[in-house]
């Protein structure tokens, strides 16, 4: 089935298996082309979306807990961040070790305090 292609100088017929020659200098700037759009993409898939820090990424990816990299990101200690919350530091330690998982109560409280989404908190 024959389809066609726009060009800016006319309608060019394309037959399915048909090839097309480019200069090497044409190949790469359409290359360098799809990167700009593929970040363009990127871009506007991720806008409203709250970014994460990469400091916090790292400390998540070496096995800290995210409540322990969110808390430790914004400069709390365990005292003032249970404080905020209404738990014991001994609970909050729990949670951050991964010795009890935390109640959903607990953990959106957490979020409020840490200024985070519940959904970076729990895996």
């Amino acid at each position: 089935m024959a389809k066609s292609a726009s060009t800016a100088d006319a309608e060019v017929p394309v037959a399915d298996g048909d090839t097309v020659t480019l200069s090497r200098l044409d190949y790469e700037a359409l290359l360098e082309r799809i990167d700009e759009l593929e970040g363009t993409v990127a871009y506007y898939r991720s806008r409203g979306q709250p970014a994460v820090p990469d400091a916090v990424v790292g400390r998540i990816l070496d096995g800290e807990s995210p409540v322990r990299a969110w808390r430790k990101h914004r400069g709390l200690t365990q005292t003032r961040l249970a404080g905020e919350v209404g738990i014991g530091i001994g609970y909050l330690s729990e949670i951050e070790s991964g010795r009890k998982p935390g109640s959903l109560r607990v953990l959106r409280r957490i979020a409020q305090a840490l200024d985070v989404d519940l959904e970076f908190l729990v895996d």
